[in-house]
């Protein structure tokens, strides 16, 4: 073909030279677009209309299947070479009546008529930059949102199939033309398919076999239109509702819509008031308020703004002007950014922030950090022992700079947590302090712990602290008196004109285009930023300096996604820019300049122009000068976006690259952090190395007694491992795993919860499996602890003895000791005092301070101060042994105390309770319940916390406070029950008894006496037993004389229970009972006959009440 003559026949001869320079032939025409004209030179649009129109007409005529798209075209070569996800919508358009056609035309002039379709198809797809992806006879396959992404692709689609129906009708040719178009929207993967010759760039997944069907579906000259596209569109178009419709081969019923035309409503969102406009705007009045909560918080008095919107609704934009307006001030600034990656890794946005403000720098030696930690700590004069601590969280090795810390896990975390609250009031005392927890919504439970003693400190010092989060947050914080919460709504209309002219800068936007930003973002402030940069990089070459030319531009719609804003820049920025952007979002929401060039196997050349790229266009922040540079995504949505693009494959190679350059460039990172390199691992697939890594970052969670956040990676791993065929190998690393969890389980849910017996029990069917017997312990030791709780006594007692088996085969003195507490506490329960007694003391015997204090992180709390503990509670008082059991109950708390180890104090001090509750003494009861409290809320010990509620409770109704008590002792029995454990819940039941008979309430004690009654029915648990038969005795008397007889008889059971079980205690109790009720009917004889044998087997314990009491009630009767 003579190009020159084309031109000449469209009057366009002056471009002919021009043409011929630039060798342009009939085999490049067709692929020409209107960004291709303009670099030619053809600055007049008439000219460049009249050339696009006549290229269409060509390409049709030639069958040509070439874009329709104004994206450069290395765009469109890197978009056909490499396959990806990408949103796409989908249009079908079909010629009505093709087939009788053929049967009445000559095929040369049928030829012509679909010739022309074709063209008409192609001209009306063209104005709205679509792609005809292929001519299927009469039928025509477009996209939209490929190669070329806009945010408004479903709107383009139905205009250009409204334009096409229109277009097509209007046809003069021999015969009348009718066409019908079916659109649908969805995520679809792109690319290259097929081999050889065969080869094309097509389209996979549902999207374009459901357009198909509902363009089979339309009437004639109507445009039907999928619920996927349909909400899209808001109200730009009047559409008729169809209804859900079944079409061929799609599953379900797939509610359909005819487009009518375009609508009439101009506004895209309703209106929203607002204060005046200052450099931020449309926030006036919230940047008034954090800057009137800075004031207050300068003069000492510490306030905390809780800064809650939808993402893109311009939080971290208030901030940031909050920043700027305090630039000249004197004043600190600390700022911390959550990970949706780390949500699991302990203290992550303190740590980061540590390290980003210390200058820490890849190649930096150990010592060199610590050097530069020292610097950063210097100002502030903090005690030895904060710069070790804070060392330590950092992962750098002390040895040699700082003496070694002899701290329990949860000792470290609570001074680490100190000495960064020190470090916050010494910066405070210098200068006022501005501190910025951003992305709340993706803080770890430690940092959320840490916060909330933050919040707590900053109400007497010059703090101002702003949380942003999103919605879905619950900030714990709310409704404390120095804490605002400030919610932020989206931009009105002015406000969006401003906004827009502010990014626009001297670059001159029409008032058509602005007015069109402002109504396609609906008022989000990071779309208009990012919908008014993409028009701005859309046309920055037209129409002069500084001026913004008045064509269409891609970027002018309402993104359906950020991710649709998204892809509409990166596939301007070109194919190289879009592969660096996707290895950056693989690797996090931050990334290393050094990471980045390991896995992307580029030079330093090929790296620095596309990187630059991202930082003009706004996607990506760089701090520090490569290769020292790291770069953070402006928003996790817009790493999100881009991550989403790859496939399967490729996303998994490229994982795979990340974690083979963690491993051979950064050891010390997956040392520090094995999250990272677990993260990664399991994206690529390699299963067994990314639970090998989750069970090392759960290891280091758990060292540093961050609980959740071990409970959550070992699930992670478990997960994982679920994936893979069993091996022995496969069996081992779940069975470690699995025990790991079950203890953490305890820790964070209880005993008794079901997740902490199926860790339990999947553990010991491994173990029988592999017949490992390291494991097997601590496997029978958690099944054993969950059987017991929920008052399973039986099997719990069984367990017990195969455990204590297991350790007298091995004769392991550590085994030794587990086992025999195990089977002691069991038989306790079920009422065998004496037996019990003997394995306790024997426990107690071969227990090694020097060796086994270790047992206490291994087995939930240590041995012996579980042994001392039930011996005083429920063996030594039940028998009668009360001043013994006071001393093993102070031993157990003092050694407790010294292995400064949490949960061996909980359960010392909840033992103490016990204790205290059957010796009467109310003054130790009532301390060791106070302390007990206090101890469980710091350390979040839920199930002990509901043991401290209970006694608390009692204690507040005995010294008067009854409303309050009885409260807080339902409260209690409350928690207790929710954590599914029955164990002593007759005891408990009968203090909640015993209450309510001293505040009068005898119904109310009736009802907790029966439960408990009803409780011994159901249960194994039989230590209680006389406890709870006496005391319905004693309610029963409460509540009539004319109960006598029943009471007398349950006063009968319970000394029969208690003699059968050696519990002399709670023998000479029901003795006294009975020997009161005697007494009042006038039987003093039978009565003193009754009480006194059983008084006078007591040797010790005279100064408590029972004994009191019983030895006043042998004078009466004397």
């Amino acid at each position: 073909m003579d190009v020159g003559g084309w031109l000449r026949r469209l009057g366009l001869e002056q471009y002919e030279a021009v043409f011929r320079d630039n060798k342009i032939d009939d085999t490049v025409l067709p692929n020409l677009t209107a960004e291709d004209l303009r670099e030619l030179g053809v600055g007049f649009v008439g000219h460049r209309r009249k050339l696009l129109d006549a290229i269409a007409a060509f390409r049709a005529e030639a069958g040509a299947l070439a874009p329709l798209s104004d994206a450069p075209p290395e765009s469109r070569q890197a978009a056909k070479d490499a396959a990806e996800r990408r949103q796409v919508t989908v249009m079908f358009s079909d010629l009505v009546g093709s087939t009788s056609l053929s049967a009445r035309m000559d095929p040369e002039d049928l030829r012509e008529v679909i010739s022309a379709y074709q063209a008409c198809v192609a001209d009306s797809v063209r104005r709205f930059d679509g792609f005809v992806a292929k001519y299927m006879g009469d039928g025509v396959l477009i996209y939209f949102g490929y190669p070329q992404a806009h945010e408004d692709d479903a709107e383009r689609a139905v205009r250009a199939g409204l334009e096409t129906i229109a277009a097509v009708r209007a046809l003069k040719l021999s015969v009348p033309l009718q066409a019908r178009v079916g659109i649908a929207t969805g995520l679809v993967v792109v690319g290259l398919i097929g081999s050889g010759e065969a080869q094309e760039c097509g389209i996979i997944g549902e999207t374009p076999n459901l357009a198909a069907r509902l363009q089979a579906m339309a009437e004639p000259n109507a445009v039907v239109v999928a619920e996927s596209t349909r909400r899209l569109l808001g109200n730009l178009f009047d559409l008729k509702d169809l209804g859900p419709q079944e079409l061929k081969g799609i599953p379900g019923r797939i509610r359909t819509w005819v487009a009518l035309q375009p609508s009439l409503v101009e506004g895209r969102f309703e209106a929203l008031h607002a204060g005046g406009l200052t450099e931020l705007i449309g926030r006036q009045e919230e940047l008034e308020l954090l800057l009137r909560r800075w004031s207050k918080a300068k003069t000492g008095q510490g306030q905390v703004v809780l800064l809650s919107g939808e993402p893109g609704i311009g939080k971290s934009r208030l901030t940031a002007a909050v920043i700027e307006r305090l630039a000249c001030e004197p004043h600190t600034r600390l700022r911390y950014f959550c990970s949706p990656h780390h949500q699991d890794s302990a203290l992550y946005p303190i740590i980061a922030q540590l390290e980003w403000a210390a200058g820490f720098a890849r190649e930096d030696t150990p010592e060199a950090k610590l050097e530069k930690l020292a610097a950063l700590l210097a100002p502030a004069a903090p005690p030895p022992e904060d710069e070790t601590l804070l060392a330590e969280l950092l992962s750098l090795p002390i040895e040699r700079r700082f003496p070694p810390l002899s701290r329990t896990p949860q000792e470290r975390k609570d001074e680490t947590f100190e000495a960064l609250r020190r470090q916050l009031e010494a910066l405070a005392r210098q200068h006022p302090l501005l501190m910025i927890l951003e992305d709340a919504h993706w803080s770890d439970p430690s940092s959320r712990e840490l916060f909330d003693h933050v919040v707590d400190r900053v109400r007497g010092l010059p703090i101002l602290l702003i949380v942003t989060y999103r919605p879905e947050y619950a900030a714990p914080w709310v409704g404390q008196a120095n804490v605002t919460t400030l919610t932020l709504n989206r931009l009105d209309r002015t406000e969006g004109v401003a906004l827009v002219r502010r990014i626009a800068g001297n670059k001159h936007l029409p008032d058509e285009i602005v007015a069109e930003i402002v109504e396609r973002t609906d008022g989000v402030p990071l779309f208009v930023e990012e919908l008014t940069k993409s028009a701005l990089e859309s046309g920055a070459n037209e129409g002069g300096a500084g001026f913004i030319g008045r064509a269409r531009h891609p970027a002018l719609a309402v993104p359906a996604t950020l991710h649709a804003s998204l892809m509409a820049r990166l596939d301007r920025l070109g194919p190289l820019v879009k592969e660096i952007a996707q290895i950056g979002a693989t690797i996090g929401r931050d990334f290393s300049y050094e990471l980045l060039a390991v896995v992307a196997g580029r030079s330093d050349a090929e790296l620095h122009v596309p990187l630059d790229q991202l930082g003009d266009a706004g996607l990506v922040f760089r701090r520090g000068t490569p290769p020292q540079a790291t770069y953070l995504f402006k928003h996790a949505l817009v790493q999100d976006a881009v991550y989403a693009t790859l496939l399967r494959k490729p996303r998994q190679d490229l994982h795979a690259r990340v974690a083979r350059g963690l491993t051979e460039r950064f050891p010390e990172e997956v040392e520090a952090r094995p999250e990272l390199l677990a993260h990664h691992s399991a994206e690529a697939g390699a299963i067994d190395e990314a639970a090998v890594y989750w069970g090392k970052a759960a290891q280091l969670a758990i060292r540093r007694s961050a609980m959740v956040e071990a409970r959550t990676q070992l699930t992670r791993a478990l997960l994982l491992l679920g994936t893979l065929p069993e091996t022995p190998e496969r069996s081992q690393l779940e069975l470690d795993l699995q025990v790991a969890l079950g203890g953490t389980q305890i820790a964070t849910r209880g005993w008794a919860a079901p997740e902490t017996g199926a860790a339990f029990a999947r553990a010991l069917e491994l173990c029988g499996r592999l017949r490992d017997t390291s494991q097997l312990l601590p496997a029978l030791y958690g099944q054993y602890l969950f059987h017991l709780v929920r008052a399973e006594l039986r099997a719990s007692h069984e367990v017990a003895q195969r455990a204590l088996g297991a350790a007298q085969r091995t004769h392991d003195a550590a085994a030794l000791v587990i086992g025999h507490r195990s089977v002691g506490i069991s038989l306790i329960h079920l009422g065998k005092l004496d037996a019990a007694r003997e394995h306790l003391e024997h426990a107690i015997g071969l227990y090694d301070p020097a060796t086994h204090r270790d047992l206490a992180f291994k087995y939930a709390y240590d041995p012996v101060v579980a042994c001392k503990g039930y011996l005083a509670s429920l063996t030594l008082t039940q028998m009668g042994y009360l001043d013994q059991a006071l001393q093993r109950i102070e031993e157990a708390i003092a050694y407790a105390e010294r292995l400064a180890h949490p949960p061996s104090r909980a359960f010392a001090l909840l033992h103490a309770c016990y204790c205290h509750f059957f010796r009467r003494d109310e003054r130790l009861l009532r301390q060791r319940a106070a302390a007990l409290i206090a101890e469980c809320s710091k350390q979040g010990f839920a199930f002990w916390l509901a043991g401290g509620g209970i006694y608390a409770g009692w204690s507040k109704v005995q010294g008067g406070y009854v409303e309050a008590g009885l409260k807080q002792l339902r409260e209690g029995l409350a928690k207790w029950r929710a954590a599914e454990a029955a164990l002593l819940m007759p005891m408990h039941l009968v203090v909640l008894a015993a209450a309510c008979l001293r505040a009068g309430r005898a119904n109310d004690a009736l009802a907790a006496v029966t439960e408990a009654l009803a409780y011994l029915k159901r249960s194994e648990e039989r230590v209680l037993d006389a406890q709870v038969h006496r005391c319905y005795g004693d309610v029963l008397l409460a509540q009539s004389d004319r109960n006598a007889a029943e009471a007398e008889g349950s006063y009968h059971h319970a000394l029969e229970i208690a003699r059968g079980q050696n519990a002399r205690l709670l023998e000479l109790r029901a003795a006294s009972s009975l020997a009161r009720l005697w007494r009042d009917q006038g039987k003093h004889g039978k009565a003193r006959d009754l009480l006194a044998p059983v008084y006078g087997w007591f040797t010790e314990g005279f100064d408590t009440l029972d004994l009191k009491q019983a030895k006043a009630l042998l004078d009466e009767l004397a």
